[in-house]
């Protein structure tokens, strides 16, 4: 018999405990749980080194939130929180880090704007938490064949935020491609939190000339804060310079 095993993340203990227990009682599933996203990281780590990997992961959707809270709304495209802090963040951490486990995110309530950023975030489904043990059963053995499972009533919803999303990516896409190569750089410094007198040593630049291309790039994208040309970037794919090596040569080809 091919055994499944999943991961339970959820910080509400006797939930964890007691879906944990449910699923532990079919015969082809074995099972454990994790109180946090850090805690869920953890685990996935030490079954790679214990050569025990986990197939599906059981990821609360207000995981970490204060009971009550209305959870935070992130502009699209701006990309997740760091990853582990919320149910969301972990998908797209675990995706990054162990692309071959399929998330599945439970939710206490419909939220077609956070079911699609958790698609974003490499969920394979989106489930009610007061589903049956059948259905959760049906969806963890779905998103093993590459289904993706989604509420009916969530379906209309969640296309409709992906299509405005995918609209937010081709204009951002094509307002970062105003930009000259220079320009480019100096956002992709930009995007990896570099600022004003670290650009200049990175591109080899003074300080007044890093001024004059952020202010280029903030008029180019048409907007007014680095936060708000960082988020824009994200959304267009940009990735953030390479800190590790040199963003460019010492060279006057692309001032």
């Amino acid at each position: 018999m091919v055994r499944i095993r999943v991961l339970v993340v959820d910080d509400h203990r006797i939930f964890a405990e007691s879906l944990a227990a449910a699923l532990a009682a079919e015969p082809d599933v074995d099972v454990s749980a994790a109180g946090s996203g850090p805690a869920a990281l953890r685990c996935l780590e030490r079954a790679v080194a214990e050569g025990r990997r986990f197939d599906v992961l059981l990821v609360d959707a207000d995981l970490g939130a204060v009971a009550g809270a209305v959870p935070a709304q992130r502009e699209p495209g701006a990309g997740p929180p760091q990853p582990g802090s919320d149910g969301i963040a972990l998908v797209a951490g675990v995706r990054g880090a162990h692309p071959g486990v399929r998330t599945v995110v439970l939710a206490e309530r419909d939220d077609p704007r956070r079911a699609a950023l958790a698609l974003q975030a490499g969920a394979s489904g989106w489930v009610a938490k007061d589903c049956s043990l059948s259905r959760l059963l049906a969806v963890v053995r779905g998103v093993l064949r590459e289904e993706t499972h989604l509420p009916p009533a969530l379906l209309t919803g969640v296309l409709r935020e992906l299509t405005a999303a995918r609209k937010h990516r081709t204009d951002s896409e094509r307002l970062v491609e105003s930009l000259t190569p220079r320009e480019h750089e100096v956002l992709r410094c930009m995007v990896a939190g570099l600022g004003r007198k670290d650009v200049a040593a990175r591109l080899f630049l003074s300080p007044h000339t890093v001024r004059t291309h952020m202010q280029n790039v903030l008029g180019k994208l048409g907007v007014h804060s680095t936060l708000a040309a960082v988020a824009l970037a994200r959304r267009a794919g940009v990735r953030p310079a390479d800190l590790a090596g040199n963003v460019v040569e010492r060279s006057g080809q692309l001032a």
